[in-house]
C-alpha cells in the first residue's frame, strides 16, 4: 500500500471553555488516550498527521501560542496529551469544515492523498462537516467509532451513522494492527 493515508486530528487541541464543555471534555478523554497511542503507531509507518483546529480568535498566534492558550482552558488534559509533533502539519480553520477556508485541499494533493482518517471533537459537528466536504472531494473516509466524541454520547453515535449511511465512511474502531486493511477491504 502506498502513502495514500493521512490521519486528520480535528480540534483536540481545545480550551473547552465553552457551555458543554464539561461534557465534552468528559467524553473526549478516553479519545485522546486511544488516539495518541494509534498515531504514534500511524506516523512510525511514515504517514502524515494533520491537525485541523479551530483558531479561538487567536487568528495572528502561531501553533506554540494555540497551544500555551489552550493549556490554560479546561482542555489542558487533551492538549498535553494530544501536542503535535514537529513534523505534523496544524491548518488554522475558521470554521466548521476542516476544509472551509483553509488550505487542506492543496495540502492533501501534494501529499497524494486518497484516504482520510477523520478523528476528534465534535463528533456531531465538526467531524460530521469536515467529513461531508471531504466526501464531496471523492476521499475515502473512515471515522473510528472510538475516535471521535461529541457532548452528547447519542448525537455522536447518530453523527457516525449519518458518515456511515450518507457518506460512506468506514466506522471501524481504532486498531494499531489493521488500520490498513480498512481502505483495502471493502465492507
Amino acid at each position: 500500500m502506498g502513502k495514500d493515508t493521512a490521519l486528520i486530528i480535528i480540534d483536540m487541541i481545545n480550551k473547552m471553555d465553552f457551555d458543554g464543555g464539561d461534557k465534552l471534555l468528559e467524553n473526549s478523554l478516553p479519545v485522546a488516550e486511544r488516539l495518541h497511542k494509534f498515531k504514534k503507531e500511524f506516523k512510525k509507518q511514515g504517514f502524515p498527521v494533520i491537525y485541523v483546529n479551530d483558531n479561538f480568535g487567536l487568528w495572528q498566534d502561531n501553533v506554540s501560542d494555540l497551544l500555551k492558550e489552550c493549556k490554560q482552558g479546561r482542555g489542558k488534559p487533551i492538549v498535553e496529551r494530544m501536542i503535535p509533533d514537529e513534523d505534523d502539519y496544524f491548518i488554522i480553520k475558521p470554521k466548521h469544515s476542516g476544509f472551509f477556508g483553509t488550505q487542506l485541499s492543496i495540502l492533501l494533493d501534494q501529499l497524494g492523498i486518497k484516504n482520510l482518517i477523520l478523528t476528534g471533537v465534535a463528533g456531531d459537528i465538526c467531524v460530521i462537516f469536515t467529513a461531508n466536504d471531504a466526501y464531496m472531494r471523492e476521499f475515502n473516509l473512515w471515522v473510528p467509532v472510538d475516535g471521535t466524541a461529541s457532548e452528547y454520547n447519542d448525537d455522536n453515535e447518530n453523527a457516525l451513522r449519518i458518515m456511515k449511511r450518507s457518506l460512506f465512511a468506514r466506522t471501524e474502531p481504532l486498531n494499531n494492527n489493521k488500520w490498513q486493511d480498512i481502505f483495502n477491504n471493502p465492507e
